[in-house]
């Protein structure tokens, strides 16, 4: 039995059972309103409609209006689940089995979401609603997609109200392997770059009257792929550039296509900016002989929030849980903290990611309610209020 007033594992399975595939909501966003509510929270149900993307809900939560804000932030959408029959049990009906429950949204991150609110719970138990700070939820479901109605939009219509948050912990699955093993104190932007690179048709037995496309894009591909973008920095390991399709579309075996395209992905540290890759690609194609069309997407830039008081809080509640003393890493893909760090100090830090997006995803029970325990550590450090 959980000692919690709000059981995290309790919690988790509440919202593991609504489908929220995004940008479907399917209430699960009333759920965590359900628990919050009598917490005294103030309640903003919040749906963006950018045309740009999906319409979706979100929810911006807060209790107290006064002294500095802490934030938790995350999002109750998750991926597809695949074949159903592919699942030990069914994805949106959590099964606790040996220890873990499983479900669609187990590891990421339905259950960082329970543990958050439990963790205010007890929080508040101890120092009452009235302790002077306050503590808000910033939850979209829009993390999944093209999060282009979710966390950035509530930012903004916080910046519209002139409500500040201080600092903020996302409940991403951060490590590895055992709970608190990793804390995230930054995220590698990413760049997606389509290269394209026209020809001439013709026959492969008289490649004197036509013109590959395929060699050109070899030779510039080779530029982009033959040199490292850098060596690393302080805090992130080295940008990567990764070829992750190369199509031509020919059925044919004795034709020249008449246009060859690539796909590259670039996921860059804090020594660059998505403007200064942009440039850099470009110069290093040029100098291979150029020939070539490109346009790029950015889905983030590169981030740090340097090692301060947020993420000794973090470590310290962590040690005060479990005793083990975590990682400060830049590691893995882009995240909602991506837009937030634009705000306030932002740290990541949730469960564990080994079956994150797979079949059967799931943690185990014990790491739930440890989770909770950290989060309840971290808001008695930050705000100073021991229990």
């Amino acid at each position: 039995m959980s000692s919690f007033a709000i059981d995290p594992v309790e919690l988790s399975k509440a919202l593991i059972r609504r489908p929220s595939v995004t940008p479907v909501d399917a209430g699960a966003l009333d759920v965590l309103i359900d628990v919050l509510t009598p917490l005294g929270f103030e309640i903003f149900d919040l749906t963006f409609d950018d045309p740009a993307g999906e319409p979706t809900r979100n929810l911006y939560a807060r209790l107290g209006n006064s002294g500095r804000n802490f934030c938790f932030a995350g999002h109750t959408d998750v991926v597809p689940p695949g074949n159903p029959e592919d699942w030990s049990s069914d994805p949106f009906a959590p099964e606790e089995r040996g220890g873990r429950l499983y479900g669609r949204g187990a590891a990421d991150m339905k259950c960082a979401i329970a543990a958050m609110a439990a963790a205010t719970a007890e929080f508040l138990r101890h120092q009452g609603a009235d302790f002077g700070d306050s503590i808000s939820f910033l939850i979209t479901g829009d993390e999944e997609g093209d999060a282009t109605n979710g966390t950035k939009k509530v930012l903004d219509w916080l910046a519209a109200r002139d409500e500040k948050i201080d600092a903020c912990v996302v409940g991403e699955p951060t490590n590895p392997d055992q709970l608190g093993e990793m804390v995230k104190i930054g995220r590698r932007g990413s760049m997606n770059a389509w290269i394209t690179v026209d020809g001439v048709q013709g026959h492969s037995a008289y490649p004197h009257l036509a013109d590959n496309p395929i060699h050109k894009l070899i030779a510039l591909l080779s530029a982009l792929t033959s040199v490292p973008l850098d060596e690393g920095s302080a805090h992130f390991q080295p940008s990567v550039l990764q070829v992750t399709t190369v199509d031509v579309g020919n059925a044919a075996t004795n034709v020249i296509p008449a246009k060859a395209e690539a796909r590259v992905n670039i996921r860059f540290n804090d020594l660059h900016t998505s403007a200064g890759i942009e440039k850099l690609l470009r110069g290093r194609m040029d100098q291979a002989g150029g020939g070539y069309q490109m346009r790029t997407r950015v889905s983030g830039e590169s981030f740090l929030t340097p090692p301060g008081e947020l993420s000794a809080v973090a470590a310290a509640a962590i040690a005060d849980q479990i005793g083990r003393q975590p990682e400060f890493s830049t590691t893995g893909g882009t995240s909602d903290a991506r837009f937030i760090k634009d705000h306030c100090p932002v740290v990541e830090f949730g469960l564990t990611n080994a079956t994150a997006h797979k079949i059967d995803e799931n943690s185990r029970t014990d790491d739930i309610r440890a989770l909770a325990g950290i989060y309840a550590r971290m808001l008695e450090r930050y705000f100073g209020k021991p229990a």
